[in-house]
């Protein structure tokens, strides 16, 4: 990738990323981080504000655009995908968020991508063999209180127990696995983080109310409590959600 090519690169990722450090660009493009600075002083150069964060990375001054992008009839067919995978997640909140941002995306398609989309929209199908899930209409809020630090209370069922459970949590990642949404929280009951199935909220409430970063790490959870999708039951580290 020749510099020019890099630079738009760059560009692009930090309208896309709120804040890159000079390692991960240089991992991504295959450079030294010599040749990043070098990058930065030319987007400056040329009048872009990047900012510098001291200790974390670059990122763009508030408030600052670029012209619209243009989509590859490639990169178009890769969004018309991910819709149709989409639409089969049972959480209609999370598909209804994909479908207006996918709208906006097409907005500045050219029109010839735009028909091209179109017909393979209606030419494309996935098929899904299991066993239909519980629907919910969680997703979209839960994944605000993990952002924001938002103590959460929900109501919540087990597999096989009619009881329903109160909890005060501390959302802190989303998984999916068996086609279902797992919340992963730090629950106030068990004073512990916990697995929740977002299909077993009974009800929810996203409180006001922060909490102080964890700093949980989601790979590392899973390296020391392996996750194991074939729990039925159980009250434990990874299976609250079944």
């Amino acid at each position: 990738m020749n510099q020019l090519s890099r630079l738009i690169t760059i560009l692009t990722l930090l309208k896309s990323k709120r804040v890159l450090t000079a390692t991960e660009l240089s991992t991504k493009f295959d450079v030294s981080i010599r040749t990043i600075y070098r990058d930065i002083k030319k987007l400056l150069e040329a009048g872009v504000p990047v900012i510098t964060l001291e200790g974390r990375g670059y990122t763009l001054m508030d408030g600052y655009t670029v012209a619209p992008i243009q989509f590859t009839e490639k990169e178009a067919n890769a969004l018309i995908t991910a819709q149709h995978l989409v639409s089969k997640t049972n959480d209609s909140s999370f598909v209804t968020d994909f479908e207006e941002v996918l709208i906006k995306i097409k907005s500045v398609f050219r029109s010839s991508i735009l028909e091209k989309s179109e017909q393979l929209n209606n030419q494309l199908h996935v098929f899904d063999t299991r066993q239909a899930s519980i629907s919910s209409n969680a997703l979209s809020e839960l994944q605000l209180a993990i952002t924001n630090f938002n103590f959460t209370e929900i109501n919540y069922r087990k597999a096989d127990d009619p009881n329903i459970s109160f909890r005060k949590i501390e959302p802190c990642a989303i998984l999916s696995t068996q086609n279902k949404w797992i919340l992963m929280a730090w629950c106030h009951l068990r004073k512990d983080y916990r697995a929740f199935r977002v299909d077993r909220i009974q009800h929810f409430k996203i409180l006001p109310e922060k909490f102080e970063d964890r700093k949980f790490n989601l790979k590392e959870y899973f390296s020391v409590h392996p996750y194991d999708h074939k729990k039925s039951s159980g009250d434990s580290k990874t299976t609250d959600h079944t």
